[in-house]
Order: C-alpha cells, then structure tokens, then sequence
C-alpha cells in the first residue's frame, strides 16, 4: 500500500514540472479539467489553439492561440534540443519534441506526458522470465516504452540489465536514471544516428545478461542486433511497424526476423509445393525469438516462434499465435488461434477464396479461425466445394483422405475430388499422406 502511494506522489510530482514549464493559463486549464491520469500529450502551434491529448480524445485548453513568446517560454525551461529535436526534464519521464521551420526556429511543441505505470509486462512476465529475446510492435503511444521500462525494473533484480537510452525515454532525462528503472543502468546515446555503436560498446564495456534498446528504427542498429543477439545476449527492444507482416516488408528492419529474398525452385520442387518457381524464402535466423505486437493496452497477439511464423506466412500456410488480453478482473487470458496472411505482398500468390464459418478477419488482413475449446483453425486455399486445403494439424471429417500430389495441378486435383464427392485434404509431405496421387510419366 505504502508502495502504491510512494509511486502516485511520484507520478504527480513528476506531473507538476511538466506544468511548471507550460504558460501559466493552459497549465491551469488542465489542473481545472482534473484528468492527470488520462492526459498524453500537450500540442501548441505556433498561430493555433492549444489542445491536450487523452486516451479518448483531444480537448482545446484555450480560445486564444499560441504565441511566439508562449513557445520561447516553455523552450528556454527545458534548454536545448537534441540533434532528434527531442529535449527532456531531469529525473522525470517526459519528452517534449520540437518543429522547426526552415530557419531552424521552434515553431511548434508537442509535450508528452511520460510516467512510470506498475503492472504493465504482467500479460507476457512468463515469456520474459524463459530468457527469450523479445520484439515489440505497436503504433505510437500504444505503450511499448512503458512495457520496456518495467521490463527493465524487473530484471535488474536478479540480472544485469544495460539500457540503450536513445532519447532518454526509458530513463528520463538528466544524468541519474528514473527510479522506474530499479538497479538497470542506463547507457544514454550522443547522436541518434551512433546508436548501433552504443549498442556495441555496451556490450563489449559492461559485461550485460539483458539489453534493452527502444525504437530500432535504421539498418546499423539491426545488424547491431543481431551482433548481440550471437553474442548469447537476451535482447528486448521495440521497432517501427504493427504487425509481422509489417516488419518482413520493411526492407530496413526485415533483417530483425530473418529478412526475406527471392528464390528459384528447381521444377521438382515446386511441383511438390505446388507453387510457382520463383518464391520468397526467409534468408537467415531471425534476431529474435519472440515477436507481441501490441493491439492496445490490454490485448497482444504473440508469435510464440517468429521462425516458424515468418516460414509459415511466406507460404501461406497457417501459423500458431496467442492471442493475451487482461480483463477488468486483472486477470490475464492466454487464446490459441491460428492465423493466415492472405496478403499478395507477403506470400507472392494471389488466391481469392470465400470466407468460411467460425472465420474473422482482423484489422492487418490475417483470416483468424476460433476453433472449440478456445482453440483456432485457419484454413488456406481454394476450397469452394467444401474442401479443405491446408495442413494437417486441425479438426478434419473422419473420412477426409490425406492426398500428397506430385506433378499434379492442385486445382484440378480439387474440381476433381467434387465431382467425385470426396473429402480431401492437401499436404505437403509424403509421411503426412494417406494416398499419392501423381502422373504415369512420374
């Protein structure tokens, strides 16, 4: 209890030098709205209303608009911005961002509100505690860098923990860490563009078990990555993009999961597959292990395996993922499901086929089949008749035949199968077949 209360007179106080910086009347307008804890952002624009920003919505804190001098205040209590146009408060959570026009003069302040919230990473403790290294996905202010922050917090503890403080988000600003970030120590980075080279130094001068590294975002700090990650390094960072498939189509940082390239099959192989010669193919081991991306607070979608995930949706074929949410209650709930990525750009097929009962689409473009038992089922391919025509694995008809084909066309195999009224399923090896179907010239 005495915890609870120590860290609410934190989060206010730290709350407190936010406004002591703003001009005396929007400083006042949000003490009178009395929303501290919902408040994300405060905006001013030069020659436009101030407004603040929280979780359900932006209000306007005053109805005349922002002047030069209001601006001038506030930048000259917070001193100079980094090369980022990013400047901080000391000890507190907060990043105020600047825009600038072509003189180089602030004409424009966005003023974030940071603080330290306890019981964040309680939805994926468990995957942390197996030593995995993580990757977290997720849209601006979703919360990655507060999840990182407790990570961080709670490693210490027992391992040592370096932080690669980019923008002294995770940290604060100033020379002495949050409190937020218990016993971790703290590796802040001169210049944006040199933070692969503090990725590497400290790892080379601090002897970590655990690094944490926010917004990975250029092509160095992946290859940095994946230097830490042979080094037998536990690596949890967060990286620009939404989704996987975001990520693997992001030339940049495809690299953190493996990167993809563009392979020609022999003519065998691609009989088997049934695909066509040229395909894409995951080009290396993936940097890390684990991949959340993370939907909003309360909701993660985990790739328990990004291997097998990035191998699966190159081929579209279903691939496993936990679906984590936190109810009212606190109580998180772990959902298997199976999902497919039905996206040209990924898998480099183009197949249309209708959506089946039990079947969702969720917002990036996945079909998400729920089966029984909370479980999921995906199904991938042409099937119009009823067929199934993706991998074993699932719940199937107990007189569905496991056919393998080789050197036959798949569709004909399918039109054939429902003019015959047989239940078939496609697979693609030989050890997973009930029948073999091929040619007499084979």
């Amino acid at each position: 209890m005495n915890v609870t209360k120590t860290q609410t007179e934190q989060a206010k106080a730290d709350l407190q030098k936010l406004l002591s910086i703003l001009p005396a009347p929007i400083a006042e307008k949000i003490e009178s709205i009395g929303r501290e804890i919902e408040l994300l952002e405060v905006v001013m624009d030069l020659g436009r209303r101030p407004s603040a920003r929280y979780t359900d919505g932006e209000l306007i804190l005053r109805q005349e608009e922002v002047t030069a001098a209001d601006i001038a205040a506030v930048v000259s209590g917070i001193g100079d911005f980094d090369d980022d146009n990013r400047a901080g408060i000391a000890r507190t959570l907060h990043r105020i961002s600047g825009i600038r026009n072509r003189k180089g003069e602030v004409v424009g302040l966005t003023c974030r509100v940071g603080r330290a919230v306890y019981g964040t990473i309680d939805i994926i403790e468990d995957i942390i505690a197996e030593g995995h290294s993580i990757l977290l996905l997720g849209r601006p202010g979703v919360g990655k860098t507060t999840m990182l922050r407790e990570t961080a917090r709670i490693l210490a503890e027992k391992r040592r923990v370096v932080i690669v403080d980019t923008s002294n988000e995770i940290g604060g600003d100033g020379d002495i860490p949050h409190p937020a970030v218990g016993r971790a120590r703290r590796m802040q980075v001169p210049r944006p563009a040199h933070q692969h080279e503090t990725m590497i130094e400290a790892v080379e001068n601090h002897n970590p078990e655990v690094i944490i590294i926010d917004e990975i975002g250029r092509e160095r700090e992946a290859a940095a990555a994946r230097t830490i990650n042979e080094r037998a390094v536990q690596l949890i960072g967060t990286a620009h993009g939404n989704t996987l498939e975001n990520l693997l189509l992001n030339p940049t940082l495809s690299d953190l999961v493996g990167g993809i390239e563009s392979v020609t099959l022999s003519d065998d192989e691609a009989r088997r597959r049934g695909t066509q010669k040229t395909v894409l193919e995951r080009r290396a081991p993936p940097t890390f292990d684990v991949l959340i991306e993370i939907q909003d607070r309360e909701k993660l979608l985990v790739h328990p395996d990004v291997t097998a995930s990035v191998d699966s949706m190159l081929r579209g074929q279903p691939f496993r993922v936990e679906f984590r949410t936190r109810d009212e209650a606190g109580q998180v709930q772990v959902e298997q499901q199976s999902a497919v990525v039905t996206s040209a750009a990924v898998t480099g097929r183009r197949e249309v086929r209708p959506r089946k009962d039990k079947e969702r689409e969720d917002r990036n473009g996945r079909i998400i089949t729920n089966g029984p038992n909370g479980s999921s089922r995906t199904q991938a391919g042409d099937d119009s008749a009823g067929l199934s025509a993706g991998p074993p694995g699932f719940e199937e008809e107990s007189d569905t035949l496991h056919v393998f084909a080789y050197g036959v066309a798949r569709n004909r195999l399918i039109q054939a199968a429902k003019r015959l009224k047989v239940h078939i399923t496609l697979v693609n090896t030989l050890p997973e077949a009930d029948v073999l179907v091929t040619l007499k010239s084979y």
